[in-house]
């Protein structure tokens, strides 16, 4: 686990290398996304990954995303 830099709002590239065990960018995504970080994406101005410390201290914690389930009313019948 990266050490983390209270002081910075994104993780750093050393702390993504640490996280990940990878240097490009696209290999750091798709790692960091089958780990469970699914806010994590790439800078539109250099192609770096972005990870947010919320993001990825809420995850650490365990924190999970709210689930996507329909919510569903009990079915009522017409009584004849």
């Amino acid at each position: 686990m990266p050490t983390a830099d209270p002081t910075s709002a994104i993780l750093t590239r050393k702390e993504l290398h640490q996280l990940t065990g990878y240097r490009r960018a696209a290999e750091q995504l798709a790692e960091l996304q089958r780990q469970g970080f699914y806010r994590t994406r790439r800078s539109r101005v250099d192609g770096s990954v972005i990870l947010e410390r919320p993001h990825y201290d809420a995850v650490c914690a365990g924190a999970s995303k709210p689930a996507n389930e329909p919510k569903l009313r009990p079915v009522t019948r017409k009584r004849a």
